[in-house]
Parts: C-alpha cells; structure tokens; sequence
C-alpha cells in the first residue's frame, strides 16, 4: 500500500515529453482530408484563367457537360444571387473592399482565379471536362508591381478602387521631425521583403456531403480556425451555421495559409447540394503555387534619425504592400498593424513616423504567412541598424547595445503607441549570449586572415521582438479585426477519472495533444495517458477561434489551464464530502486527496472522486451531478517574445552560392512548456526564414504569369542546405497569464532572414556591398559582386 507521504506531485510542465501524436504519423496512419473515403464521392476540378487580366466575352461548356461521367458544371450564372461573396475579416480603417466573387463574373485579374467547377464521377473525367470547356478572353494589360500600380496610366483592376489603391496607412507616434532636425545624419535604405509560397507539405482539400434529409452538411477540411472557417462559410452561403459541422482531420502544415477563406471551400459545399452528391477537390501544388495566398511582398523606404555617437532617435518608412488582386482575410492588417506597429523593434526609439500604402496588383492574394508582418518589421529595422553602423563606422553588434531597450524599461510601450505594450523583456542578456555562443569576437579577428587566403566570411548577430497571443476582442475591434480573441477549453472528467480536453484552437503539426496534455495533467496531479485532447470539431468542440499568432499555448493553453484548475476546486469540495471534512483541511497530490494534520491519513483518489461526481450519492448540498467546466479564456494583453539570432557564413564570389558554417538562436518565450517541442519549432521557423534569404522568391513577367509555378521553379531549402542548429532559451516568464508563457510558433521566421543577409552583406562588405535584396540566390549574390568589380570596389582573387 503506498503511504501518502511517499506520493510524489506531478510536474509534466517544462519536460521534454516525446509527442503522442507522432506514432500514426510515422506510421503511415495519419488522416488526412486526402484519406477520408466517402460512398459515391465525386470529383471536383477547376478551371483557373491562364490571363493576368482580361474580360470574360462568354464561356461555352456544352461540349464538357456532355462528356461521359461528368455531373455538372457550375459557372459565376449559377451563383448569382445563391452565393454571397469572399469577403475580408479584418478591414482596417479606410479600406476600400474590391467584390470577390467564388467564380469570376465577367473578369479575371490574377492567374489562377476561378473560372468553372467541374464535378465528375473520376478525376480523369472531370480533367477531360476541363479541357473541353471554351472561354473566349480579351486579354487586358496586367501590372504586378505595387509602385508601378499607382502610376498614371496604369491598368485598373476594381472600379471601386480608383488608381489601385487600397488605403494609406498612417501610424507610429513621437516627433519625427524634431528627431531628423536633432540628427547628425539621415540614413536611407531601399528594401525588398519578396513575395512567398507557404508551401505546406499537404495542399489545401475539401469534402462535402450534404443531408437532403437533415438538411446539414459535413464538412471536411484541414483548417487552423474550424469554427471561423464555418462561420464564413454559412455566411457566405446563407445557411444555418449550425447545420454545417465542420471537421478538420490531421493538417499537413498550415502556416497561415489554411486559416484563410476560399473560392474552392464554397463551391465544393453549394455543389454538394446543388447536384446532391458528395463532393471532394484536392489542390495540386501548381495550383497550390497560383490559388492560395502568398505572404510578404513589401517594398520598404526607410530613413533612420541618427546622432553621431549611434542613437537612433526617430525612423521614417514610406512602403508599398502588394496585396494581390483582392483583399483576403487579414490582407490589410498583416503589413499595417503587424508590420508597422514593430518597426522599431527592440530598440529604443522615441519615434516613427510611418506610412504604408496597400495597392491591389494582378497577383495572387497576399495574407498572412507565417510570422505575418513581424517578420517584414524585424527584417526592415535590422537592416536599417546595418545601415546606420556602416555608416557611422560601429560595429554592428556595438549600435545594437546602444540602443536596446534596457530590462528596467519594461513593461515598455514603444513610441507612446496608445494600444500596444512590450510586458517584459531581457534584450541585452539575450543579445550578449547569442555575441558569446556564436564567438563573435573570434570571427572578426579570423576575417583578415580568411579574405587573405581568399575566403569570404561574414558574421552577423540581430535581434527581433514580436507581438503575439492576440486574445481581447475589444482591441481587435479598435484595429478592424472581425473576430473575437478569447480562446475555449471545455475539461470533462469521466466517470472513472479519465479526462478529456476540448480545445478551440486547432494544430498543424504543434503537438497540442502534448503540450495541452502536460499543462491538464500538471493541474490534475494525473499521468498524461490518462489525458484525451479533441480538437478541430465543431460538432463536439465549444466555438473557439483557432491557432494564429502564435496564441495556442498563450490563449488556448490559459484556457485549458484555467479548466482544469475549475474542475479541480470542485472535485476538491466533492473530495471534502466524502472524507467528512473540509476544502481547507485537504492536500492534494499526485491524483491523491487527504486529510492534512492527522495521526491515521485518510484519503480519496481522483478517481473515486469522478465516480461519486456521476453517483452523486455523497456531494456537497446544492452542488450538481457531473465533473466538467468550460472557459472562454480572453487575454486583455499580449505577450512579446524575443530573441538574438547569430550566423556565420561563408560565399563563394565565383559561384554567388552561400554556405552558413553555423546558427545560433538564443530565443525569450517565457515558460517552456515542453522544451522538445520548443527547439522544434525554432528549428521549423528558421528554416523557412532561411528559405525566404537564400531561395525562396514568386516570380512574375509582366503579363501577370507566374514564373515560379512548380517546385521545379521555386526553390524551398533542401535539407543539405540547412545547418545544424544550436537553439537555446532565455526564460523571463511574462505576469499577463498564469503560465508565464509566451508564443513561440512564429519567432524563427522572424528572426532568421535579418541575420542571414546581414551575415552574407558583412562578409561581401570589402566590396562596397551593403545590402543585396532577398532571396540571396548565387545568380544574384555573383552579379553584386561582378557589378562591384566593375565600378572598382576591389579585384578579385582568381
């Protein structure tokens, strides 16, 4: 029998747990919407324009409808009137909101935008349909550059949007002017933040079946926000949202690109119930390339205020975001509150003054993506402080010292913004570790000899700081976001102990299942098998808003954080009851209630507590059958990781390639609730940024056709091209919530692309080179350097 004194707390909080979601996945048992077998599935395709820009004279399908195993064909006649259109959630202030039909009515304006649903009986069929449908085009001229847009004369796209231009954002505070009068200098820089494909290893898919009888549709699909997904979805469609049950099965990576809402979603769910057939489409990657949204695309003009001796005393940007040809969910708050709000960064500064103009183009929509605006503002003041040490002659990583915002400053509210505050903070000691970790001193000093035997090396340590854990709806509202912030947790105990965690947020890879698991089971003194997490149902899950923001662990696990600590005050009362005692009188440990302070120990287990909870026999007066709680936890703050970042690479001026020798990350995220899991992340996000400085770039001619339409044409790191990371953390747990914890999802992104061209520039710097726009192909790295040799900055070693 074990003694109650030999009962040990549970602490699964800070363990590096192996995920249990992991198993079926490597195993070849995932399911994903691909996998899901329906009786009579069909099969839907779209026609997509193969024009950037041009009318629709008329669109023929006789001979497509005709053709053996094809159930039908749905063009914009079909919808009007039935169909609402894709309208964006969050509209800042201004906007002007072009219409965005599921199908074009009577004009395109990208390449990829819908034109026709085919649904047949096979996927060949419904190809072969496509093929025979005729659509006669008048091709219009097309521009897909933001400030070519906004020139006289150029194309229109929108009636409603005259000279292209969506809105102009103003924001940032302090006095500007009297900072650049203070200054010493002005120092410019022209960036390019380039456009991106999301790329996630499982393209976007959809399966429909509607219930003539019931009158409801289930929904399949892998979406990071199930119940926004179908909330828009039965607005659009002008059904019951109640009658749509949404399921999103396992997600092969989202990134920000699966919370967004879609023509295909639409038109897979009226054809379920126009042709009363169950529907499935399945997106391949050349239309992954074209159709989903793409992320970035910035074109930034900045101007730092600076004094002699590197204070930076104020920055202006005048930047131009490429929106797309129509307004996706969050198009107009990604570059204007989550780029501009941190244009200063981790620096004390005292103002901004900032404007961003929003153009529409003939291009691919352009949401968020993965870190969604941070990493355009990290990216955007990092290598302004390049500039600024360059020409002021300090050294890069001396500027930065100079102006950190020092640890007594927080919380600290950047520039006198009236909504935003930074809650805690360490910028120098993370700054200082990464210095050491990566020998920052040890490579300058090796540079000399290195260029001397002919090897270009560069060293490069940056900073970065987000905003993230977005969870009061109030806030939102005030900055045009249509959604709420709060995030739920629904915890019910079963009768023999056994617990199961409802969660709204929704992963996509995360380890939710896990990480979730380990902060009920902390809470509950319970083993983690005894703990289920169900989430992405909106049948059998409380309405929640989903993961973005990094805000699972801020919101959703607070949420689940605080169920847990309800059901634990009942079933401590329940516990009371049955040991003739009192709340206040028990200890409660290792899924063991007991009486404290007496000779013979009595005790209940959690167990037996869950099973009197349903029998009911023996509870508190008044107090309900049953053992579950529910909680819509909103946050009123938000929570800013940050975190130093320090390359060392090397180039090769006869090739243009890029070989980094090492990366550090030393990363701020408040509590770890599972350290495993956390270098994990780091490591995801800062492949992608490293994808995003070296290879990744959407090319467009200026017809509007997309160059890079394939994996053949859009290069994403391969695995040999990503170092060996060395990952570590700060912790400086943050007081907003009770876990101490801060989002981490997004901060490798954030982090990576500043470090890696900031490492690539220091090491070409003998040049004369300063600064070379993203992506940093060897094509492009070996023209700066050709074009350097020719205006004579330094002969090259042959």
């Amino acid at each position: 029998m074990t003694r109650l004194d030999d009962i040990e707390p549970v602490n699964h909080i800070g363990q590096s747990v192996t995920r249990r979601e992991d198993p079926p996945l490597l195993t070849g048992r995932g399911r994903f919407t691909d996998d899901i077998a329906i009786k009579g599935l069909t099969c839907a395709m779209v026609l997509r324009s193969p024009h950037g820009h041009a009318l629709i004279k008329s669109i023929d399908i006789s001979a497509a409808a005709s053709m053996p195993g094809v159930v039908g064909i749905l063009t914009y006649e079909d919808l009007r009137g039935k169909v609402g259109d894709i309208r964006p959630n969050w509209v800042v202030g201004g906007s002007l909101v072009p219409a965005h039909p599921p199908l074009a009515d009577g004009r395109v304006r990208y390449v990829g935008e819908s034109v026709a649903l085919v649904v047949a009986n096979t996927r060949q069929q419904a190809a072969d349909a496509l093929e025979a449908i005729f659509v006669d085009y008048e091709v219009l001229p097309a521009v897909v550059d933001e400030e070519a847009a906004l020139q006289e004369g150029a194309p229109q796209l929108h009636d409603n949007v005259p000279g292209n231009l969506i809105t102009v954002f103003r924001g940032g505070g302090g006095d500007y002017a009297a900072a650049a009068a203070a200054a010493d200098h002005l120092v410019r820089v022209r960036l390019v933040n380039n456009r991106l494909i999301p790329s996630p290893i499982e393209p976007r898919a959809v399966r429909a079946v509607y219930d003539t009888t019931t009158e409801k549709l289930t929904f399949y699909l892998p979406t990071q926000v199930p119940h926004m997904s179908r909330r828009w979805l039965a607005e659009t469609l002008g059904w019951p949202e109640h009658r749509i049950h949404l399921i999103a099965p396992d997600i092969g990576g989202g990134f920000g690109a699966k919370m967004h809402f879609y023509a295909e979603e639409i038109l897979v769910a009226f054809a379920a119930k126009h042709f009363e057939r169950p529907v499935g489409w399945t997106e391949t990657r050349s239309e992954a390339h074209m159709a989903t949204t793409h992320g970035r695309a910035h074109i930034e003009n900045v101007e730092a205020a600076v004094t002699k001796d590197g204070r930076v005393l104020g920055i202006k940007m005048r930047s131009f975001a490429n929106l797309g040809a129509y307004l996706s969910n969050m198009a107009t708050g990604i570059p204007t509150v989550n780029t501009v709000s941190f244009a200063c960064g981790n620096y004390d500064i005292p103002a901004l003054d900032a404007q961003m103009r929003l153009v529409t183009t003939n291009t691919t929509p352009v949401d968020a993506y993965r870190g969604a605006g941070r990493p355009e503002a990290a990216y955007l003041i990092e290598r302004t402080m390049d500039a600024v040490a360059a020409k002021l002659g300090i050294d890069p990583v001396e500027l930065r010292r100079i102006n950190l915002i020092r640890k007594h400053q927080f919380p600290y509210r950047p520039y006198g913004h009236p909504l935003f505050v930074w809650d805690t903070g360490n910028y120098e000691g993370a700054l200082e570790a990464a210095v050491k970790e990566i020998d920052y001193n040890g490579w300058r000093e090796k540079q000399a000899a290195l260029r001397a035997q002919g090897r270009y090396v560069g060293v490069a340590v940056t900073c970065y700081m987000e905003l993230v854990g977005v969870g009061s709806s109030a806030a939102m509202k005030m900055v045009g976001f249509n959604r709420g912030g709060w995030e739920s947790a629904l915890l019910r105990v079963h009768s023999d102990g056994k617990v199961t965690l409802f969660s709204g947020s929704m992963p996509q890879g995360h380890g939710h299942a896990t990480s979730y698991a380990q902060i009920v089971g902390s809470v509950l003194q319970l083993p983690m098998d005894d703990i289920d997490v169900v989430q992405g149902d909106t049948d059998r899950v409380p309405f929640g808003h989903g993961t973005f923001n990094s805000r699972s662990m801020v919101v959703g696990g607070t949420a689940a954080h605080n169920a847990a600590q309800k059901v634990l005050a009942k079933a401590k009362l329940i516990a009371a009851t049955m040991l003739d005692s009192t709340p206040e009188h028990l200890n409660y440990t290792g899924g063991t209630f007991s009486v404290a302070g007496e000779t013979k120990a009595r005790s209940v287990g959690f167990g037996q507590v869950a099973r009197m909870a349903y029998v009911s026999s023996n509870l508190p007066l008044g107090m309900e059958p049953g053992l579950e709680e529910t909680v819509f936890y909103q946050s009123e703050k938000m929570v800013a990781p940050f975190g130093s970042h320090a390359a060392v690479v090397e180039v090769d001026i006869e090739t243009g390639e890029v070989k980094i020798l090492d990366y550090v990350a030393v990363d701020d995220v408040g509590n770890l609730i599972n350290p495993m899991l956390c270098h994990g992340q780091m490591h995801g996000g800062i492949a992608q940024g490293i994808g995003q400085a070296l290879y990744e770039g959407v090319e467009y001619d200026e017809t509007g056709q997309l160059l890079t339409g394939s994996l053949l044409d859009y290069a994403v790191p391969k695995s040999d091209q990503v170092p060996t990371m060395r990952t570590s953390f700060q912790v400086t747990p943050t007081p907003v919530n009770p876990l101490g914890v801060k989002g981490i999802g997004e901060a490798g992104c954030v982090g990576a692309p500043p470090v890696i061209v900031s490492a690539v520039c220091d090491a070409l710097k003998s040049f004369g080179i300063t600064h070379i726009d993203m992506p940093l192909t060897p094509p492009k790295v070996w023209r700066a350097v050709r074009a350097a040799k020719t205006a004579g900055k330094e002969e090259l070693t042959q």
